[in-house]
């Protein structure tokens, strides 16, 4: 397959002469927020370095100091006669993002520089290998939106965190630390700040180095079993999240906590900036 690199309007691609290919939410001025161009971005780059021969090994992380500071929060122009149309559209490139990431046939590392909030850290139990920098702190403040589970995080979560703390995290909305989320599992191990990305860089390159063939057939030896079941589980929790988004207590939820429409709200927590920008739109 070609070896041309996407430009993409808020993800960065980097491929390396080594067949590792970096994948980087690229929005720091905005803490790597996922507006609806950068889930559609998000896809374009996930099946990109799927297809692409040179790319052996990807990673997954972000540029500044968060990881990504979860979804971009707006209520619907109710007025729009397209707006269920576009809903759908935006809730179909999300469940395929996931999709993209359960059916990835290579290793996938996640490299988390900073804070991870909500399809961020969900989606981190769907890489293969997941290193973090000890300052990350990871949130799915669903309940809080009154939103669901996703992300397949309804049954990886649990799987790979075990019941209590998973849903701790998800129905409680505990904020984890790197400490902890090694201790649950969710983290392969937990590197220095310092050179972090040159670190995890390393560490790709050196894995690169192997067959791409075994990596593959291994991979699917070990995931294989679980993608047709993880496809059901995104299809499930897609549907919920399609309902709750739409219902009264959600859209109540999101203006109690936002603020009111058009306002941008930055919420301190345990040396922690917890952002949500009130500027764009639900998925």
């Amino acid at each position: 397959m070609t070896t041309t690199i996407p430009k993409l309007e808020t993800i960065e691609i980097t491929l390396f002469p080594s067949g590792v290919a970096e994948i980087a939410f690229n929005r720091p001025q905005r803490y790597n927020a996922l507006s609806p161009q950068a889930y559609r971005d998000w896809l374009t780059a996930i099946q990109w370095a799927a297809e692409c021969d040179e790319a052996k090994v990807t990673i997954l992380t972000g540029r500044g100091k968060y990881y990504t500071s979860g979804q971009e929060l707006s209520m619907p122009n109710f007025d729009d006669e397209d707006l269920p149309a576009e809903m759908e559209r935006r809730r179909q490139t999300t469940k395929n993002v996931v999709s993209a990431m359960i059916q990835f046939p290579k290793i996938l590392i996640g490299a988390v520089n900073g804070p991870s909030i909500g399809f961020g850290t969900t989606t981190l139990a769907l890489c293969d290998v997941v290193y973090s920098v000890p300052e990350a702190t990871f949130n799915t403040p669903f309940m809080k939106l009154a939103f669901c589970a996703e992300g397949c995080s309804s049954v990886l979560f649990p799987r790979v965190m075990g019941q209590a703390k998973a849903n701790e995290m998800l129905l409680l909305g505990k904020v984890f630390n790197a400490d902890e989320m090694e201790r649950c599992g969710l983290l392969s191990r937990i590197l220095p700040k310092e050179n972090f990305r040159e670190q995890v860089l390393a560490i790709a390159e050196e894995t690169a180095k192997f067959s791409l063939e075994a990596m593959k057939v291994t991979k699917e030896l070990v995931r294989g079993y679980d993608r047709e079941f993880l496809e059901q589980v995104n299809a499930n929790e897609m549907e919920r999240l399609g309902e709750r988004m739409a219902s009264p207590d959600s859209l109540e939820s999101i203006m109690k906590f936002v603020g009111m429409f058009g306002f941008q709200t930055i919420q301190e927590e345990k040396e922690q900036i917890v952002i949500w920008i009130f500027n764009s739109s639900i998925i």
